[in-house]
C-alpha cells in the first residue's frame, strides 16, 4: 500500500558510505592522472592501493553496515535486474530510496575491477608474467574508466527522471522519502575512522614504508 503522506528529507546514506564513495573518486582519479609519470610513481601506487583498501572496507560494510549500505538491500537476481533495466527504458521504473538493481550492478562491477587493477598492478611491480600483466593492468583501468563515465551519466539522467539530485544525496546522505524509511544513525565515527585509515594507508605507500607493494 502506497502511503498518502507527503515525502520529506530523510537520511539514507550513512557517513561511511559517503566517505567511501568520494575517497574512491579521489583515489581512482589520482591514480589515473599519475599513471604515466615516473616521477609520480609512488603517488600512483598510493592511490591505487588505497582504492583497494576502500573496496575491502566496503565489502565488510556491505555485510554489517546500515540498512541501505547492505548488499542484501540492493543486490538482486538477474531476472529482477533485467526487469528493472527494461523499466528504465520504458519510463515505467518504480523509484526506490536506496540503490536500484542497475546501480548495484555498476557498483559491484567497479569494485571488482578496482581490485583487479590493484592485483595486476601488484603483479606488474613484482614482474610477474612480464608485459602481460602491464597490458592487463592498463586494459582493466581503461574498462573501469568507461564504466565510471557510464555511471556518472546514469546518475545525471536518473536525477532528472526522479527529480532528485542524486549526486547531492551522496554528499548530504539525504533523499526524499517517508520518515519510516530513514536510517537512525549516520555512523560518523566509522566514516571518520575510514578517512583516517585511508590517509594512513596512502602515507605508508607513498613514503615507501611498504616496499613489498612498490618494489
Amino acid at each position: 500500500m502506497i502511503s498518502s503522506k507527503p515525502k520529506q528529507t530523510v537520511l539514507v546514506w550513512d557517513f561511511p558510505v559517503r566517505v567511501f564513495h568520494w575517497l574512491l573518486v579521489v583515489s581512482f582519479t589520482g591514480a589515473w592522472l599519475t599513471s604515466e609519470s615516473e616521477a609520480q610513481q609512488m603517488i600512483h601506487y598510493a592511490f591505487g592501493y588505497s582504492a583497494c583498501a576502500l573496496v575491502l572496507f566496503r565489502i565488510i560494510w556491505g555485510i554489517v553496515g546500515t540498512k541501505y549500505a547492505r548488499f542484501t538491500q540492493f543486490i538482486k537476481g538477474p531476472v529482477e535486474t533485467i526487469c528493472h533495466i527494461k523499466s528504465l527504458l520504458t519510463g515505467n521504473q518504480h523509484p526506490g530510496i536506496g540503490h536500484n538493481p542497475a546501480g548495484a550492478l555498476a557498483m559491484i562491477s567497479l569494485m571488482v575491477l578496482i581490485l583487479l587493477i590493484g592485483l595486476t598492478g601488484y603483479w606488474s611491480v613484482r614482474e610477474f608474467l612480464g608485459d602481460l600483466m602491464n597490458g592487463a593492468h592498463e586494459a582493466i583501468a581503461n574498462l573501469t574508466l568507461i564504466i565510471v563515465v557510464i555511471h556518472i551519466a546514469a546518475a545525471i539522467i536518473m536525477s532528472f527522471l526522479q527529480k532528485e539530485n542524486l549526486v547531492r544525496a551522496m554528499v548530504t546522505g539525504n533523499k526524499q522519502g517517508m520518515p519510516e524509511q530513514a536510517i537512525r544513525y549516520p555512523m560518523y565515527w566509522v566514516g571518520t575512522g575510514l578517512a583516517i585509515v585511508w590517509t594512513y594507508c596512502f602515507y605508508l605507500v607513498v613514503s615507501g614504508s611498504l616496499p613489498t607493494l612498490t618494489q
